[in-house]
């Protein structure tokens, strides 16, 4: 199911009312209609617990984790008043006018990285020679990380530890390991975090034009000499959350877009040839494997949905991805066509808790394709790497993305 979701999505949505996944432990939610049904009843369905851990830490790995900072609600997982004050200082920090200020940066890095493994450059896992690139640890997990790690004010010294931690809180979470690698990505994950600490701290102290500063002045108390330890907590459980979604899941949508254009090459050369397309693209490419899966919603009072009946404290999976290829709202749905007049897909959520970043990820990835498109038209997969699915449903995207020109 993590490694391809898209035939169980189908049966599911071709069966009659809901269906019950034992691997998700959870009711799958695969219609368009009824996952925009599910977002718009946001008191029904709660996301109290939307990113609940598909394997549960051994105690001594929870036991590292309570050394760090965070466990606090993040604005994914909250519902009503309380959602809405963890939404503010994002929506502020991922304004149309701090996006567009950030798009000069984001062009820079973006030319930046080809030129480095178009040179045969090297990067910190592997060298680049001639005319091949393993494109998700030279480009697609970089870029990202340095955008949204400069829009919330990091250090560029401190970007690769903090992308890293991202990748092993996702692993600790999402994915079965023994314990003794459980207890070492613990310790990867309060490193980050401690790292994220002394940035609240330090803005705290000195307050500057950043995302880090809107989110620790929206937790600390005005005119305070310091954070209390609960607001330290507070402020890294956001910015941890912030920037695992900031760059997870622009980097999966960067590997899929560039993935599924390489498989079909008849499009990727008219986007080579048409670059006015690259827009219709992006929209086409989220459509069509979207990064974020899916997120679980609890029932919150008994309610029916798509005729099942559920009881308040069901479990459901809101299957944005499944939505996606609902044929039903896009006609052939299971097709890659970047030639598609672009619908309002679900790839970035829809309603109380669409995605604020949706306009920078969009933005990275039609940078990316522009840089792309124009230096290398001659791009394609190579034969001798086959591509597999990262394990996941939380942000999928190719394990590894082996390209030659």
């Amino acid at each position: 199911m993590q490694r391809d979701p898209y035939p169980h999505y189908a049966r599911a949505r071709d069966a009659e009312g809901l269906t019950f996944v034992a691997e998700l432990d959870a009711w799958l939610v695969a219609r368009d209609a009824d996952v925009r049904e599910v977002l718009r009843r946001a008191e029904d369905f709660s996301s109290a617990g939307s990113l609940r851990p598909d394997v549960m830490p051994a105690p001594a790995a929870l036991a590292v984790l309570g050394g760090g900072f965070g466990g606090r609600p993040v604005v994914v997982g909250a519902d009503g008043a309380q959602h809405q004050e963890l939404r503010a200082p994002i929506v502020r920090g991922l304004s149309p006018a701090r996006v567009a200020a950030a798009v000069p940066y984001a062009a820079e890095r973006a030319a930046a990285l080809v030129d480095a493994f178009m040179n045969g450059g090297r990067n910190e896992d592997r060298e680049h020679n001639g005319e091949h690139v393993e494109f998700m640890s030279a480009y697609a997990r970089r870029l990202p990380g340095d955008v949204i790690g400069r829009i919330v004010g990091l250090d560029p010294v401190d970007i690769p530890a903090v992308v890293h931690g991202g990748y092993r809180a996702e692993e600790l979470l999402f994915r079965p390991l023994p314990e003794d690698e459980q207890i070492a990505v613990a310790e990867d994950v309060v490193a980050t975090q401690r790292i994220l600490d002394r940035y609240a701290r330090a803005r705290h102290a000195e307050p500057r034009e950043d995302l880090c500063t809107e989110i620790v002045a929206s937790v600390a108390d005005e005119g305070s000499i310091e954070l209390t330890l609960d607001q330290r907590h507070e402020a890294a459980s956001h910015l941890q959350n912030l920037l695992i979604a900031g760059h997870l899941t622009t980097t999966a949508l960067i590997g899929t877009t560039v993935l599924h254009l390489l498989r079909h090459p008849d499009q990727w050369e008219l986007l080579c040839a048409e670059p006015d397309r690259i827009p219709a693209a992006v929209e086409e490419a989220a459509r069509y494997d979207t990064a974020v899966q899916g997120f679980r919603r609890v029932t919150t009072r008994p309610v029916t949905l798509a005729g099942t009946e559920l009881p308040a404290g069901a479990t459901l999976f809101v299957a944005y991805g499944a939505a996606n290829r609902d044929a039903v709202r896009y006609p052939g749905a299971d097709e890659f066509d970047i030639t598609r007049t672009p619908a309002r897909h679900l790839a970035f959520g829809f309603g109380a808790h669409a995605c604020p970043g949706s306009q920078l990820a969009r933005e990275q990835l039609r940078l990316t394709l522009r840089e792309l498109t124009s230096r290398l038209p001659g791009l394609r997969l190579s034969e001798d790497h086959p591509v597999t699915m990262r394990p996941t449903m939380i942000h999928r995207s190719p394990q590894s993305l082996h390209l030659t020109w």
